[in-house]
This record gives structure tokens, sequence and C-alpha cells, in this order.
């Protein structure tokens, strides 16, 4: 396995596969924040301190993790600004780890369902995705990981606190569990501003793509629990898994009034937006965005039957702006990005008529 792997293939294996309410929920992650003992936090840190977390992980990842996982390390400082942020495109690591230029690191799997972030906020993010809504997988394979290296480096723990982290929301289990939803219905219908709201009152938190401060573009939403002290991974997945459920009840319900009231004029909204992508020359990033969007609400309601989903999901990755450059082998101005992104959607559409 290699960095080219990573940085050249558009959609994670993973990705292909179908899951529990997939057709709503694109993904499940977990996240386990963790620091070790008798280090400093990375706030506070000394290069030499983090120098030497990295070599502690990185021998427990390549010498001691099943083979199955065939575990991929990169530093961050051996990495272009361009690599780092096709990595970040991808969702296998975060933007504020591809910007510790010169203490971060990341632990791949080759299946690109596993990402150890190693001196990002905290010494060690051990995240884990799964297709569709299966929080409790993602989990269970979190916490084999997180066993594992437990078992070999000593954590920062209190006994009545719990896992020790440079974030106070993050105290306790250390865990952030969330649910990535494509929920065209709820914002067409204007009800997702009602919705947010009592999600916030749930304690959970709404975020975009690229979760803290980044646009639900695409009417793809990241929902994640907001606090972990006093409440068990257990309890945290429970009550998210439920809100989720929720969520999906409310977005059906749109569809299905969409398509009771405005049956001609959502179908005419689908297939002016699969237009739009077949025939355009010049296309930014939003506008290509919400035209998949609008196109997989089309292929889930039925509009659509020529068209897999899962290319959606990989052209939601490929028309970003570093795999874009990153494909093209070279810095690309915003003008020439759009250029090559609308040529790029055309050419995989042709792809999929074909088949």
């Amino acid at each position: 396995m290699s960095l080219e792997h990573f940085l050249n293939e558009v959609s994670s294996s993973w990705m292909n596969q179908e899951g529990p309410e997939s057709e709503i929920v694109l993904t499940s992650r977990i996240r386990l924040a963790r620091n070790l003992k008798n280090y400093r936090f990375p706030t506070l840190f000394s290069n030499e301190e983090a120098r030497e977390i990295i070599s502690t992980i990185k021998d427990v990842a390549l010498n001691h993790f099943p083979d199955e996982i065939h575990a991929e390390f990169l530093k961050m400082d051996e990495l272009k600004p361009l690599e780092k942020r096709v990595l970040v495109e991808k969702h296998l690591i975060s933007p504020q780890l591809a910007e510790e230029a010169n203490v971060g690191a990341v632990i791949l799997s080759n299946e690109e369902d596993i990402s150890i972030m190693i001196n990002e906020e905290d010494h060690l993010r051990i995240q884990c995705l799964s297709p569709g809504l299966q929080l409790q997988e993602a989990l269970d394979k979190a916490e084999n990981l997180d066993d594992l290296l437990e078992s070999r480096v000593d954590y920062a723990f209190d006994e009545k606190l719990g896992y020790l982290t440079s974030c106070p929301t993050n105290v306790g289990t250390g865990i952030r569990a969330s649910g990535m939803l494509h929920l065209p219905g709820l914002v067409l219908t204007q009800r997702i501003k009602q919705i947010i709201p009592a999600i916030h009152q749930l304690g959970m938190v709404v975020r975009g793509i690229y979760g803290e401060g980044s646009e639900a573009i695409g009417n793809i939403f990241q929902i994640s629990n907001q606090m972990t002290l006093g409440k068990s991974e257990e309890d945290i997945i429970s009550d998210l898994t439920s809100i989720i459920k929720q969520i999906i009840e409310q977005e059906r319900s749109a569809r299905e009034a969409l398509m009771q009231t405005s049956n001609i004029q959502l179908e005419d909204r689908v297939f002016r937006s699969l237009g739009v992508l077949q025939n355009s020359r010049i296309i930014e990033t939003a506008e290509a965005a919400q035209c998949l969007s609008d196109v997989r609400l089309g292929i889930d309601l039925g509009y659509i039957q020529n068209i897999s989903k899962h290319i959606l999901n990989e052209l939601m990755i490929l028309t970003q702006p570093g795999f874009l450059q990153q494909y093209a082998g070279r810095t690309l101005r915003p003008y020439e990005r759009d250029i090559r992104r609308a040529t790029l959607i055309r050419e995989r559409l042709r792809l999929e008529e074909i088949k």
C-alpha cells in the first residue's frame, strides 16, 4: 500500500457497500479521543514529545495491528499541501491535522474505514467508518483498536472523570459519534429549520459535511453527540441512533409530501439538475453538489433508473478542489477547476449510460 492509493482512488471500497437506511444515512462514524499518560496535550507539548508519541503509536500500529487492516503510516510534514487537502476531502484526516505540519501523522487502513490521527487536538483520534446507519458496528471496530492500543500504551485516565482530553467536552468516554445524512426533502419543504433547533435541544450538534465550521453543501448534514461526560458509550450510541431514526422518518415523510403535492415540479427539478450535470462546460463546487443531491434524490424516488447512486458518492469527492487538482497533476486556478469539474462529471455520467 502507498500514498498514491489514498490519493488516486476516488472512493473508498467500503463506500460502495450498502448499509441500513443508506438511501438517507450515507455513513456512520465513531471517533475516540485519547491521550498518552505523562505527556502534555498537543496545545502545550514540545516537538520532542510529539515525535516520541508518533514513534510509539507507529510501532504499535505497524507491528501489532491485525494483518487485515494493512496499516499505512503517513507523516504530515512529508506530504504536499495538495496531498493533505485530498485526504481531508476523503474524510481520512481532519482539516486541523492537515495544518499540523511538523508534529502530525496518520495511520490509515487499506479499506480507508480506519483512520488514527496522531497529534491533532489530542494525541490520538481513532476514527472508524461504516456505510449506512451502523454506529454500533463502527463503535465495535473502534473499541477493538482502542483496547489493542491501551494494552501497549498508558492512557491519561482519571477514575472519576474518565479519559482526559484537550477539550472539556470530550472528557469522559472521549467518544464522538456521528451520522452523515442526505436530507433534501427536509430542506425543500423547509422543515429543516425546525428540526435543527430541536436536535440541539436534545444535546446533539448539526454540522456540515466536513465537521465543525463547515457548510452543509449538497443537503448533507452531520449529526453528532455534543457531550461525552456522564454517559456510557452505549447510551450515547443509543440516543444518537434514536434521533437519527426520527430524522429518517421525517425525511421520508417530507419526500412523500413533495411527491403528493409537487410531483411534476420535483421531477422537473431532478431532470433539470441531471441535464446541468450532463451538459455543463463550467460548474462550481456548490452548484455541482446541489445538482448531485437532486439526482440522488431522483434515483431514490425512482425517477432515474439508469444511474447508480454510488457514482454520486464518487463524484462528490472527485469534484472537490483538491481532488480535481490531484487528478490533473497540477495546481489549477478556480476557473480551470470549474471547467475540469464539468468535464469530469460529463465523462463519468456518459460512462454510466454506456453500461
